[in-house]
């Protein structure tokens, strides 16, 4: 799969994450601090990430800032953006199986390199059930009446 990543800083787990991520066989577009810059905008750079899902550029992405929670916010924005913060490989799962999330919200405070590794192995090998269709649905519908942006 094509993966955008993005990340306001070179911080925490930044440094290693698209290593893993190509570890595990995907490609990687990169957004942010990875272009040899020290820090980079948290809202541009996880919306460019997530725009690259929305436009087809990339399958899914991983959005990263110091909680993850500015990041997740700002992937959001993007119309067909299901973004959802992870802490946990259980969380990572969840939001897979039955929110069909496109984007993984990632902290590089709180995350370290076993459990970035746990919660990248779930996300990936974990598939939408369908049993959530109704209910993203309304999402769709909440979004393109432009509620939420």
């Amino acid at each position: 799969m094509r993966i955008a990543i993005s990340s306001d800083t070179n911080n925490g787990i930044a440094s290693i994450i698209s290593d893993i991520v190509t570890e595990m066989g995907h490609q990687v577009i990169k957004h942010g601090a990875f272009h040899d810059v020290q820090r980079a905008d948290w809202a541009c750079v996880s919306a460019e990430a997530a725009r690259d899902v929305a436009e087809g550029k990339a399958d899914q992405a991983i959005v990263c800032c110091f909680t993850g929670t500015g990041a997740t916010i700002a992937a959001n924005k993007v119309p067909g953006i299901r973004a959802a913060l992870c802490a946990d490989a259980f969380t990572a799962a969840g939001a897979r199986r039955w929110n069909n999330a496109n984007v993984l919200g990632i902290s590089l405070r709180l995350t370290s390199e076993q459990m970035l590794r746990e919660i990248l192995a779930a996300w990936f090998s974990t598939e939408d059930d369908g049993s959530q269709k109704e209910s993203l649905r309304y999402l769709q519908q909440l979004q393109g009446a432009g509620v939420g942006r």
